[in-house]
């Protein structure tokens, strides 16, 4: 009677628990998410990618307008941050299209480098740079004088 007792229960639990697994697999939600890069600067994109969204789901942060994460085994999704958005830490949450539950990642704005122009006039000539520049105008006109002197007198000598 007592091994009947037994048996009852441990069936009784096996079936407890085995019911209960599918549930805790259906609501496992997101997960495994990956950020890329994780420092990312204004303006720039980053992709994020999270296990889990078999039918594809939302990335959402303060950061960046909402993005699609695709539908598969692991879903994808591009995010392009906002060129005003404040250099800091930030989190995004991904919410799958067939589960309540959200997975969250931390990432980081940069502050914008702009553009890679080269100078274009942002720096002033030193002394040494105005001295030189004078110095080859001058010679340059000086030069151009003696020539056109130079071509008068031949042309005087030569009518």
């Amino acid at each position: 009677m007592r091994a009947s007792r037994a048996f009852a229960a441990t069936v009784a639990a096996c079936a407890a628990v085995g019911l209960a697994a599918p549930a805790a697999v259906a609501s496992s939600g997101p997960g495994n998410v990956n950020v890329n890069p994780f420092s990312v600067h204004q303006g720039g994109r980053m992709t994020v990618s999270a296990a889990g969204c078999t039918h594809g789901g939302t990335v959402t942060s303060n950061a960046f307008p909402t993005a699609r994460l695709s539908a598969g085994a692991t879903g994808y999704a591009t995010a392009k941050i906002r060129h005003n958005a404040t250099p800091g830490h930030y989190n995004l949450a991904i919410k799958c299209n067939d589960n309540p539950l959200t997975a969250t990642h931390q990432f980081t704005v940069l502050e914008s480098r702009g553009a890679q122009g080269g100078l274009g006039g942002s720096l002033n000539p030193s002394d040494t740079e105005m001295a030189v520049g004078a110095a080859l105008v001058g010679t340059a006109a000086l030069g151009g004088g003696i020539f056109i002197m130079r071509r008068r007198r031949m042309n005087n000598h030569g009518s």
